[in-house]
């Protein structure tokens, strides 16, 4: 009991102890009982008095938080930091999972899939912009015309020179063209790969239009002279590939002339060209007239480069795309004359028409095109007897009746060969014909089925020491391709042989009815069934009324581009 004195309030302390010596609970700490004191401690008047007895108090208190759910703070119950963490606002940082994770790695493979949706906008609405600003600019009177270097369907090409420095610049250090069709295309083309990929086509500098009431719209290029001999030049002459040879590797190789020595300079020129494919084709733009004539020895940098984009396709932002149209030499041309299906339509605008290119591109493979032309390029390279216009065009001739097959084709010609043929069949054949089966992956009939520009510059023709330094892998693929085209005549006669004894006594034979399911498999049947004709009926009327939408689309296409083009490039009056 606690007492009051007469002359003030006596507040009597209470000891706190531990009632019994249980373990204190994590949450509400330890029980507490109260028990007065024999010490009394005298405060003013201002001091509230506390009574309590038997701990009764204290017993209310902690039923009253056990009630409501709550604990003591922390620093009093000794309990931790356990509800004080479990009381903390919930954080607003994003959380990893597993498919937020392969979400956003799919949208950045799209995003940077051939040929390039962040790097196409950054291109077309920052790098292209900044360019023009940065870029110098000429006139007309800027040019001394000199030497007239070539005259095609689509342009005058001269070699000229700067009229303002004739004393600090050699003359003729230029290149002019001057371009009546297609030139606006070619402008955007060349600037496309400066930025892109310089090394695979020739230095461009500056192109603008000329406007002039007597000879019309003239579209000016001009890049740096970097030579003036072709593939083609160079393939006319006896001594090829030798006379190329110092030209590619600054030196003449310590072998007798020879398959070998002939080998290493094709490969070192065909993996030029492909690398300057693969350059064009990553960033979206197919030639579509890949050919001797149009590749170029560069003698700064030794090296074969691409020139003459006036039929090329930017298929990133779809400039000079339409699908029922081309231009392109049916010498070295691809079977299906088109880089993607004419039922595709022409392209949008271009945001829209990049956001779209990686799966326009993956659905037609449009870079195969170049491909095919360049296998062209090296099947000439191997036959001398291919060198001429002349013996191209009666190959094409025979392709085409082996179904564009070169394996149907070899067995058909090898037979009756003459020395230039065979030699060139030896030469392919060299290291475990390593050099066919490249051949063979670029010239096919399906678009699908050719290997790409950079698979081919992967491919083991490229190396060396040949199959030396062949993985497992590669000799098994190898070993593989040799077997699937093997002679099967044997196999076939053994087969019809079978077929012959059909109805007869002796053990295998096929009998009529065997014959006549076999017959029924393979021969496709003439009449067709009131079902099929109707759905034929129905297809066809499909495919025209696409290819009349398609028609309207492509001249509102062709009106909008004409005007588009002509918006960013410089113009003289």
């Amino acid at each position: 009991m606690a007492t009051v004195s007469p002359g003030g309030a006596a507040v009597v302390p209470i000891r706190l102890h531990n009632h019994k010596s249980t373990p204190s609970s994590p949450f509400f700490g330890k029980k507490l009982n109260a028990r007065p004191s024999s010490r009394a401690i005298f405060s003013t008047h201002r001091t509230l008095s506390v009574l309590a007895s038997g701990g009764e108090f204290f017993d209310a208190v902690h039923n009253f938080f056990l009630g409501v759910g709550v604990g003591l703070p922390c620093t009093v119950m000794e309990c931790g930091d356990i509800i004080y963490r479990s009381t903390l606002p919930k954080s607003n940082g994003l959380t990893l999972t597993a498919p937020g994770a392969a979400l956003a790695l799919a949208a950045v493979s799209y995003l940077w899939a051939t040929p390039g949706v962040a790097p196409g906008f950054f291109d077309m609405f920052f790098l292209a912009f900044v360019e023009r600003l940065f870029r110098p600019s000429f006139r007309k009177d800027d040019f001394v015309l000199g030497k007239k270097l070539g005259e095609g369907a689509f342009g005058v090409v001269y070699r000229v020179s700067l009229a303002k420095k004739p004393s600090s610049k050699r003359e003729g250090d230029l290149v002019l063209k001057k371009a009546t069709e297609y030139g606006a295309v070619e402008i955007w083309m060349n600037e496309r790969v400066r930025r892109a990929c310089a090394n695979s086509c020739a230095d461009f500098v500056y192109g603008f239009l000329e406007r002039s009431s007597k000879k019309g719209d003239e579209y000016w290029l001009i890049w740096r002279f970097e030579g003036e001999t072709t593939l083609y030049d160079l393939m006319q002459s006896k001594e090829f590939p030798y006379n190329v040879e110092a030209m590619i590797l600054n030196e003449v190789q310590d072998l007798p002339k020879g398959l070998e020595r002939e080998n290493r300079i094709i490969q070192t020129i065909m993996r030029q060209i492909l690398f300057a494919l693969d350059g064009l084709h990553s960033t979206g733009i197919v030639h579509r007239d890949i050919k001797p004539q149009n590749i170029i020895f560069s003698e700064g940098s030794q090296s074969f480069k691409i020139i003459d984009l006036g039929a090329a396709a930017d298929l990133r932002v779809g400039i000079n795309y339409i699908p029922n149209e081309f231009l392109l030499d049916p010498r070295y041309a691809a079977p299906e004359q088109y880089i993607m299906s004419t039922q595709t339509p022409s392209a949008p605008s271009p945001p829209v028409a990049t956001i779209l290119s990686p799966v326009l591109w993956q659905m037609n493979l449009p870079d195969r095109f170049d491909v095919y032309s360049a296998g062209l390029i090296f099947l000439q390279m191997a036959f001398p007897g291919l060198h001429t216009d002349n013996s191209l065009i009666q190959f094409n001739r025979q392709l085409k009746r082996c179904d564009y097959d070169l394996v149907a084709w070899r067995k058909s010609v090898e037979p009756r060969a003459g020395p230039e043929l065979r030699r060139g069949f030896e030469l392919l054949d060299l290291d475990g014909g390593i050099g066919w089966e490249l051949l063979t992956s670029m010239v096919r009939y399906k678009a699908r089925q050719r290997i790409s520009a950079k698979a081919a510059l992967a491919h083991p023709y490229f190396d060396r020491e040949g199959l030396l330094v062949l993985s497992f892998m590669q000799n098994l693929r190898l070993q593989l391709f040799r077997a699937t085209q093997q002679d099967y005549g044997e196999a076939a006669n053994w087969i019809i042989q079978r077929m012959a004894k059909s109805g007869t006594e002796k053990e295998g034979g096929f009998t009529e009815a065997q014959l006549q399911e076999l017959r029924e498999k393979v021969e496709p049947r003439n009449k067709a069934s009131a079902q099929r004709n109707i759905l034929a009926s129905a297809l066809r009327l499909q495919r025209k009324i696409v290819r009349t939408l398609n028609e309207s689309m492509d001249e509102l296409s062709r009106r909008s581009k004409s005007v588009w083009w002509s918006r960013w490039i410089p113009r003289e009056e």
